[in-house]
């Protein structure tokens, strides 16, 4: 079994109480503390033009103003950092293990986010929304980027149900699908885990009309059934094969639904799943598509869950 130990994990925070809510998250994650774990802040200075009105003496008042904004802010962010670092601490990460690093803006947040995420991560940890999300949306406009443009690494959205030991993998047999269950082998076996492999599959009789193409032929749904029921045993195997053990592995396959994000979220709340993980593309995915339908209507049904989105 492979462990990274020297692995570095990016996590973006921005001072609120949603981010610091994230560094929580990874200090619930036992595996994660074999890790490297990298505090991220893109800060936002006051922008160069603007110390060009020191030279209006009536505006000179207004420029000391904003000089001790940005002091403040800094003296704010270095405050949330450390604070972020101790809990860590606290939760038992090595002290060499964790890093702080703050940079001034260069091209936006997103941006600079997915320019220092190109260098050698494991894994980005980001929270749905950030200090200035809005009640009733699903993601901020920084995780609606990171989503669309992170392609080249995985990125994991922590929710607000606490993750608990529970995984349920979404699997339909992709190259994305067994990437998924690639990286929750390598990080998760041996930890005490238990995942689920599970499989949503939509059936002819159970669509409208006007949608039948959508839907697998009733000749071919026991086929359909036959080679999936397959696939999953060989998944299995897989994430047997990098570390766990076989009692802490399930697979299930559900039929005749209407909607594969719709059950496959369903499953998640009623089997008291905490975190979802899924391909960034799977089987159906179209090439201008930055994400795939089933895995973007996921993020969004299951707002409340951890969802862990593999290149």
């Amino acid at each position: 079994m492979e462990r990274r130990p020297k692995a570095k994990l990016l996590v973006p925070v921005d001072g609120s109480d949603r981010s610091m809510n994230t560094v929580r998250y990874i200090a619930r994650i036992d595996p994660l503390r074999y890790m490297r774990v990298v505090l991220f802040h893109v800060f936002s200075k006051v922008p160069e033009g603007y110390w060009d009105l020191g030279a209006v003496p009536a505006r000179s008042s207004t420029i000391k103003e904003a000089h001790a904004w940005e002091i403040q802010q800094k003296r704010k962010i270095n405050q949330y950092m450390e604070i972020a670092r101790q809990h860590l601490l606290k939760s038992g990460f090595p002290t060499k293990s964790i890093e702080i690093k703050i940079q001034n803006r260069k091209k936006g947040f997103a941006r600079d986010i997915i320019r220092e995420a190109q260098n050698g991560y494991y894994a980005v940890v980001i929270r749905r929304r950030g200090m200035t999300g809005l009640r009733g949306m699903v993601l901020g406009s920084v995780a609606a980027k990171l989503i669309e443009n992170l392609a080249f690494i995985p990125l994991i959205l922590a929710g607000r149900k606490t993750p608990g030991s529970k995984i349920l993998l979404a699997f339909d047999g992709s190259r994305g699908a067994w990437h998924a269950v690639d990286f929750v082998g390598r990080t998760m076996a041996g930890f005490d885990f238990r995942v689920k492999l599970i499989h949503a599959m939509r059936a002819k009789e159970n669509g409208q009309p006007q949608n039948q193409r959508l839907y697998s032929p009733a000749g071919w749904v026991e086929t359909a059934r036959k080679e999936m029921t397959a696939k999953l045993a060989a998944a299995a195997k897989q994430l047997v094969a990098l570390g766990f053990k076989p009692h802490e592995i399930s697979t299930e396959l559900v039929s005749g639904v209407a909607s594969r994000a719709a059950a496959i979220v369903a499953a998640a709340k009623e089997q008291d799943f905490g975190t979802i993980v899924m391909g960034r593309r799977g089987h159906s995915r179209v090439r201008d598509f930055f994400i795939g339908r089933v895995t973007n209507k996921v993020i969004h049904l299951g707002r409340d869950r951890t969802v862990w989105i593999i290149r």
